[in-house]
């Protein structure tokens, strides 16, 4: 179809219609088109063996009401009409591939500019790729990036499962191109995961002072409130366990998560952290380090496999803990 052809108003209804309907300017549109003739032209002439310098600069009249154009050689004040014969069609089909990449450009941007504002939030995407580095979910009408060091370790996702993510950023290369981030390893994931199932989270009426994680295996997370009547940690263990295990539900079968209630008495925020663990005292806090018995029926529990509940209370409370057994207490 030759554009020099089309009735007076077919060019520039369709123009209008596209910006109108994709949200473009109409000049950004017009611009794209200019653009892309002069390439296409550059192009054409190779074809037919003209030598086209790097040097040689062009311009594209091209009449916005009716899609006239014609392709011109620029010398100084100078200009010469080069428009080839039968150069419409090439045209015709450049001004389509122009429109169509300008809407492919402008739709990302607008879904960029959406998922810009969930930064930090959960986002539902389903697991299209993997590979040693990176896993690839599709979110909504695009796709988005988690990187190794931000998935859950030994975690295997089947392709096609639906699971949520938190997006961590959007990145900006110097192109132009931008790359959604997601996360299930950051501790906001965890956070975020009980704002969705705790509506005394979501409201603010209970707070999520402190998280302590090795994705994967354990988290603790420390809550308070300031409203009267509220308990904390009831309102996050839900009904009989009910939203405790929607998160789990969420998580690796092998993650523990341990609420704990915060406390602003050091000695009892630290005793609390090495929940599950009971009776516990705390002897000494100095020089960064809480030195803590437990009853040797508890011992196990305060120390968790590997070591990791009284590594993860410590992160909580922001100190080494020491345990060593109260003698004390006899075995229970």
């Amino acid at each position: 179809m030759d554009l020099k052809k089309l009735p007076k108003t077919e060019f520039a209804a369709a123009v209008a219609q596209i910006a109108g309907e994709r949200n473009i300017d109409i000049q950004s549109i017009l611009d794209s088109i200019e653009f892309g003739l002069i390439s296409a032209y550059q192009r054409d002439q190779k074809e037919h063996g003209v030598l086209v310098s790097e040097e040689d600069k062009f311009t594209v009249e091209l009449a916005p009401e009716n899609g006239s154009f014609k392709v011109y050689k620029v010398d100084g004040d100078k200009k010469t009409d080069v428009t080839p014969p039968g150069f419409g069609r090439i045209a015709a089909q450049t001004a389509k591939q122009v429109i169509d990449q300008k809407i492919h450009e402008v739709e990302k941007e607008a879904v960029i500019a959406e998922f810009t504002k969930k930064i930090g939030t959960l986002i539902s995407c389903v697991v299209l790729k993997n590979d040693p580095y990176k896993m690839v979910v599709g979110v909504g009408k695009t796709e988005g990036i988690c990187p190794k060091d931000e998935q859950i370790r030994n975690e295997i996702l089947p392709l096609g499962i639906k699971k949520f993510f938190l997006l961590k950023e959007i990145l900006h290369d110097e192109s132009g191109h931008s790359e959604i981030i997601l996360s299930r390893r950051d501790n906001a994931f965890v956070k975020e995961l009980f704002a969705r199932e705790v509506p005394e989270v979501a409201n603010g009426s209970v707070i999520i002072e402190k998280i302590a994680r090795a994705a994967g295996e354990r988290t603790k997370i420390a809550v308070s409130s300031n409203q009267a009547g509220i308990d904390p940690v009831g309102s996050c263990i839900g009904q009989k366990g009910s939203r405790i295990q929607a998160i789990l539900s969420e998580l690796p079968m092998e993650e523990k998560v341990d609420v704990v209630a915060y406390s602003q008495s050091l000695n009892q925020f630290i005793a609390q952290s090495l929940s599950p663990a009971q009776d516990v005292k705390v002897i000494d806090v100095k020089n960064n380090c809480a030195f803590v018995t437990v009853p040797e029926s508890q011992l196990a529990l305060a120390i968790g496999s590997g070591g990791e509940n009284v590594r993860l209370a410590g992160q909580l409370v922001g100190l080494e803990i020491k345990l060593t057994q109260d003698l004390t207490k006899s075995s229970k």
